[in-house]
């Protein structure tokens, strides 16, 4: 039987014990269960004790803000815009302020040294790269996404970078996480 399951990159963050964030692991997702040609299950990652509403019948509609609710989860697809030319610094981070600002954000800003866009949630996400050439970002660390590639955002400080001249696609879910550790 040939290995025709996808090749499923997953990139792990995590913070060091000075509260840097860094890639913890980028390879191949080891969780996989093959049953038959074409069949197989691929876990990216699990949580435990969740407990979503099934009664609520729109459950995007709520005020939008870059967090999920108070222990909750949002899932979201966003967009990035093309990459700029050289812009003014002081352009890209007042833009990056009033982007957080609108999305009730700006307390996520705890480090922007490395780029406007950094920002720190106290959330787990799982992210998908759907289209484009996107770099993530990370105090300590960096990598390129290509379509398909998955982060295990483990509340770290970080930044998308679109490499490309289009729009980048990205889907993500965020979970709401335990505020008491980092």
């Amino acid at each position: 039987m040939t290995d025709d399951t996808p090749a499923m990159r997953r990139i792990v963050t995590g913070n060091d014990a000075s509260g840097r964030s860094r890639i913890l692991s980028d390879a191949r997702t080891p969780h996989v269960i093959r049953s038959g040609p074409g069949r197989a299950l691929i876990d990216m990652w699990s949580t435990h004790a969740l407990g979503p509403d099934l009664s609520v019948e729109d459950g995007a509609d709520r005020h939008l803000r870059l967090e999920p609710p108070e222990g909750g989860t949002v899932f979201r697809v966003f967009q990035l815009a093309p990459r700029a030319g050289n812009s003014d610094p002081d352009d890209a981070e007042r833009s990056a302020a009033e982007a957080f600002a609108r999305m009730e954000a700006s307390h996520l800003r705890v480090d922007t040294t490395r780029h406007p866009g950094m920002h720190k949630s106290p959330t787990l996400d799982y992210i998908m790269l759907l289209r484009g050439r996107v770099k993530m970002l990370l105090d300590d660390d960096e990598t390129v996404l290509e379509p398909f590639d998955v982060v295990i955002q483990r509340g770290t400080n970080h930044a998308w970078v679109n490499l490309s001249d289009e729009p980048a696609l990205l889907m993500a879910v965020l979970m709401d996480a335990d505020r008491g550790t980092d």
